[in-house]
């Protein structure tokens, strides 16, 4: 089995590269008001660790973003303005970077690009003959077909801001009034990234991992439930989800979505 079908069926190990002047100004083309980097975790989150996180720029130019990429424990790369280093100073740095990694970090097998500059095509093939799963994010206005193609998936920017935007009509019809209504949010979340990820039977401790993964302060004690089984039984019976008991475990499987979610 390859590493591309390993990873398919268990947690990946994750590293990031971000090409930020490109997802910066495709953001906008996205009319998105700015680039989220929380959208970008957390959709990798729902494939697995992230263990590397970079971003290369002229930070001079993009100073709104440093607290928030700070924040989420981005190591900003700092590359001169081009008129001083050249076009692609930012491009060659963030090869030379992925590449270090990929040859001296054997338990990295999935690499992240957010750019959609058809530049990085030659990367993506060295990776993917290196037997590195590569997954990319960029807008679709500015991403180039043949780096869409090159890849083992990409994910456009505008589908993750409508992803959002549908999980928070949903919002509205879940309970109201009540404290767990936050975490019914959080487990349709977690539901919904592994339905994405083609998980086909959703074990709780499954549904518990991704969730810690994700929030890793969640605690269904705070909700006040005893243990995560009781916090399952509590969704169902609120017809966030459907759950059966698994045969060979006697553990808790959910089986869909209930209408609330």
């Amino acid at each position: 089995m390859s590493n591309s079908e390993n990873v398919m069926e268990s947690e990946r190990m994750i590293a990031l590269y971000i090409d930020f002047e490109n997802i910066a100004e495709g953001a906008k083309e996205a009319k998105a008001k700015e680039f989220e980097i929380d959208l970008v975790l957390q959709r990798l989150l729902d494939k697995g660790k992230i263990l590397v996180k970079k971003a290369y720029a002229d930070w001079s130019r993009f100073a709104e973003y440093k607290t928030k990429l700070h924040g989420a424990a981005v190591e900003m790369q700092d590359i001169p303005r081009r008129r001083i280093s050249g076009k692609n100073s930012a491009d060659i740095k963030m090869v030379v970077d992925a590449m270090d990694l990929c040859y001296s970090k054997s338990h990295i097998d999935t690499f992240a690009l957010v750019t959609g500059d058809s530049d990085f095509s030659p990367l993506v093939s060295k990776l993917r003959e290196n037997n590195k799963y590569v997954i990319g994010i960029g807008a679709k206005g500015s991403s180039s077909d043949l780096l869409v193609s090159n890849c083992d998936e990409f994910v456009f920017y505008e589908d993750l801001l409508r992803e959002r935007e549908q999980a928070q009509k949903a919002k509205t019809r879940l309970p109201k009034g009540k404290k767990e209504a936050g975490a019914y949010e959080i487990l349709i979340e977690a539901i919904k990234a592994l339905y994405r990820e083609n998980k086909e039977v959703l074990y709780s401790s499954l549904i518990k991992d991704t969730i810690k993964r994700k929030r890793p302060s969640f605690d269904e004690g705070f909700y006040g439930h005893s243990s995560f089984t009781k916090f399952l039984e509590d969704a169902a019976r609120h017809d966030i989800i459907e759950i059966e008991k698994s045969p060979k475990s006697g553990t808790y499987v959910v089986t869909a979505l209930g209408d609330k979610a």
